[in-house]
């Protein structure tokens, strides 16, 4: 995670200032992490998949491409969830569709 948030910075715009939304997941909130001063990290409230639309990308992943599998190894782990995200990759409109929340864009 440290790493994660260290690339992210070096892509911030010089006097810019990110905001990184994720989840409580352990690795995301460990006290060990040094946030870059150009960012702040926003935790999402427990519990709440409509506010974190990777969550449905990842749960159409699975039920489309990765679900009841008996992977063979590592690789075959690898292979299968590259194929999966690149399969993804290709349907820009289903991701637009997955993260879409109408209550976000109602007025």
């Amino acid at each position: 995670m440290q790493r994660h948030l260290d690339e992210i910075a070096t892509q911030v715009a010089p006097g810019a200032h990110a905001v990184v939304m994720l989840d409580q997941a352990g690795w995301h909130t460990s006290g060990k992490l040094n946030v870059p001063d150009n960012m702040t990290l926003l935790p999402l409230p427990p519990r709440s998949p409509e506010l974190n639309p990777v969550e449905n990308v990842w749960q159409f992943m699975r039920e489309n491409w990765l679900s009841n599998r008996v992977f063979k190894s590592y690789d075959d782990i690898l292979a299968h969830s590259c194929y999966a995200w690149n399969r993804l990759v290709d349907q820009p409109w289903t991701i637009m569709s997955i993260g879409l929340r109408d209550w976000a864009h109602r007025s």
